[in-house]
């Protein structure tokens, strides 16, 4: 894939062209706090102690959006004190909490660890095990699911389960805080967390974000997901307006502006998934500490000694006493 999107130095000044809709805060707020009169206490059941000796394996569960169970893994370090730091890791799009092997370098490594399932998704790469309301894990495509409206809308829904992990994990530990983290669709999930729990996320991770940017998303990237809106609007013109006022309310460029976190983002110039532009277009916002790591020669993905980076900078801003 070959440089599409802005140069560099223009990417570092771009800024989203979008208009947030008024009274943002106060509308996520009540969505959080609905969320929160139905919910009830998470709850864990012991998963193959005899293989996972040296780290507490959790089947967990929650309330997230509407009252509605989600599924998670939890993770503790053998021993580990109760405030030992928690991170809360969110999954890209299309995939589920998968196998508990697939995310034990941080508990390794002495961190409590939260996956959020991701609802009606898990059908693709990751296995999942949630419903989006009625049924189980699908392999399904959801950019316009509800979209007719912010409030049925799917990832209020997600954003909303994003949230609500964070309150699961604090519920679960001593912590005061968490550090929110993930990739593609789980970028986004991790910066509208930072912004939506300003008061609990600390330190912030999210690698070649989704739902950035969104309106210009649509128009440039090749590939879906973001491809299935402009498909579905060619069909249902009527719902045009409507649908873009709506993609306003989960846009993280426009809800990065609430993060306070030290944040470190990676972006990909050939990316042709998540523009490189949009990435930018939430990095800019954010007016906390913040680095980005900008890789020319990648695309959807992350190299490999992006790791370690993401480490040095979780062993700074959240260290395991």
């Amino acid at each position: 894939m070959p440089w599409y999107d802005m140069p560099l130095e223009q990417l570092r000044e771009y800024r989203t062209a979008t208009v947030e809709p008024a009274g943002l805060d106060e509308w996520w707020a009540r969505r959080l706090a609905a969320a929160r009169d139905v919910a009830r206490p998470p709850e864990i059941a012991t998963h193959e102690p005899d293989l996972y000796r040296s780290v507490e394996v959790y089947d967990a569960e929650f309330s997230g959006a509407e009252g509605d169970r989600i599924k998670a893994w939890f993770y503790r370090p053998a021993g580990a004190r109760p405030d030992t730091p928690v991170v809360v890791k969110y999954i890209g799009y299309g995939g589920g909490r998968g196998a508990p092997s697939e995310h034990i370098l941080l508990p390794a490594l002495g961190y409590s660890l939260f996956v959020m399932d991701t609802r009606g998704q898990g059908g693709r790469w990751s296995a999942g095990a949630t419903g989006d309301g009625d049924g189980g894990p699908e392999n399904s495509l959801v950019m316009t699911r509800g979209i007719a409206s912010p409030e049925t809308y799917y990832y209020t829904r997600l954003f909303t389960d994003a949230a609500l992990a964070v309150d699961a994990a604090l519920a679960l530990t001593s912590a005061s805080a968490v550090a929110v983290t993930g990739g593609s669709q789980g970028g986004a999930l991790a910066l509208a967390t930072a912004a939506l729990r300003a008061d609990a996320v600390r330190p912030l991770h999210a690698d070649v974000p989704f739902l950035c940017d969104i309106q210009r998303a649509i128009t440039l990237a090749p590939h879906a997901p973001y491809t299935e809106v402009p498909e579905f609007l060619d069909r249902n013109v009527d719902l045009i307006e409507a649908a873009l006022q709506t993609l306003k309310y989960v846009d993280c460029a426009l809800l990065a502006r609430r993060i306070t976190a030290p944040a470190l983002l990676c972006v990909s110039l050939m990316d042709d998934i998540c523009p490189p532009s949009t990435v930018f277009a939430a990095y800019n916002e954010i007016s906390s500490g913040k680095d980005i790591a900008v890789y020319p020669y990648s695309g959807h993905s992350v190299p490999r000694a992006h790791a370690e980076w993401q480490l040095q900078h979780l062993r700074r801003n959240f260290p395991v006493n």
